[in-house]
């Protein structure tokens, strides 16, 4: 398998502790690995755990000086595949809107890579019409979904909207990566 540039969009939700172990995978395999938190991430996990797995530190500013033409633009370049994990109902809603209102649904605005989303959120809120409406609209857009699962939830209840596994988010991506 030849290396791949992958970057991993991380949203915030408690789910964001299995996307440290999808990241840690990829880098283990090969890939180049990029991380861009949104500022709800980093009250879930710290960007200093993708830091030692990718090797570099995760992209949190639109306006990050590494980037000269903007994060948004140069992590797009290239790129082979954009995973969100978790991606919660605001990050699913800014995207299937195309608003842009942040770095992570700005980057997904940008990309021409394959998008792959693995949502996450308690029942009530997967269940609402209107996230449900921009599931359908991202799907029909070309984003591939991953999940939810049913299972114990943070809300420390049983129902959908648990994320999938680091294993079922690798496998359900691997057809991009080969």
């Amino acid at each position: 398998m030849s290396s791949r540039k992958i970057v991993v969009g991380v949203s915030g939700g408690i789910a964001a502790y299995k996307a440290a172990t999808v990241v840690s995978r990829w880098v283990q395999a090969g890939h180049d690995v990029s991380v861009v938190m949104t500022d709800g991430a980093t009250r879930f996990i710290g960007p200093s755990t993708f830091t030692a797995l990718c090797g570099k530190a995760p992209v949190l500013d639109p306006f990050d000086t590494r980037f000269p033409l903007g994060p948004h633009i140069e992590l797009a370049q290239e790129c082979d595949l954009l995973l969100i994990a978790p991606a919660t109902a605001r990050v699913l809603a800014s995207c299937s809107l195309g608003l842009g209102n942040d770095l992570l649904a700005t980057l997904y605005l940008n990309m021409q890579c394959p998008v792959v989303m693995a949502p996450a959120m308690s029942t009530p809120m997967w269940d609402k019409p209107a996230v449900q409406r921009n599931i359908q609209q991202l799907v029909d857009d070309g984003v591939h979904m991953v999940g939810p699962e049913t299972g114990w939830l943070s809300c420390r209840r049983q129902g959908i909207g648990r994320m999938s596994e680091p294993e079922t988010i690798l496998q359900s991506c691997s057809r991009w990566l080969e």
